[in-house]
């Protein structure tokens, strides 16, 4: 098979994958960072991870793949030709998307009552700058599901899921590595 059946074979739109690649290189790098930082004082990490509030990410994490899960739905029911139920399944992933900002915006605003920003000690440095990035990703992927919920031909759908789930991968590899990972 050549290089350009390959790339006609991608779901969705090749610049989105170019976009999505490059996205998770970003992130990648950021949680190397993370791990290489943390090797140097495992205690200061572990003791400043000890102030997240796992609950709600872990609340945050069955969000995120639940609207995963409606986004590439409402695909399979555009494709069926059930374009209310399609526009349903994104409305809802997209409000799912709104619910996670909700709770992170909750979390970010526990730090800023215990006095801890960006600056309090490298960890929260990589948390801020790792979810915070992850964040606006959650922004724009809101947008672009609200946007193919409005122009929902099959292939936007695609797309905008293709986004979608990069930014439930990236959470599904910073929750453990950020909140868990001792």
């Amino acid at each position: 098979m050549s290089d350009a059946n390959v790339l006609d074979e991608l779901p969705g739109d090749l610049m989105m994958w170019v976009l999505i690649v490059s996205e998770l290189l970003v992130f990648g790098a950021g949680l190397a960072a993370f791990l290489a930082v943390r090797a140097a004082d495992p205690s200061g990490f572990a003791a400043a991870q000890d102030t997240l509030l796992r609950t709600g990410a872990g609340i945050n994490t069955i969000v995120l793949v639940t609207s995963g899960f409606l986004a590439a739905l409402a695909l399979r029911l555009r494709d069926a030709d059930q374009r209310l139920k399609a526009r349903m399944a994104l409305l809802t992933a997209a409000s799912l998307g709104v619910v996670f900002l909700v709770i992170k915006g909750g979390e970010f605003a526990h730090k800023t009552t215990l006095g801890i920003t960006w600056d309090t000690h490298p960890f929260y440095t990589f948390y801020y700058l790792l979810t915070g990035f992850h964040a606006a990703h959650v922004v724009a992927g809101v947008m672009i599901l609200v946007l193919v919920t409005w122009r929902d031909a099959s292939r936007n759908i695609e797309v905008g899921a293709a986004f979608w789930h990069m930014v439930d991968l990236v959470w599904i590899l910073l929750f453990p590595v950020i909140y868990l990972l001792r």
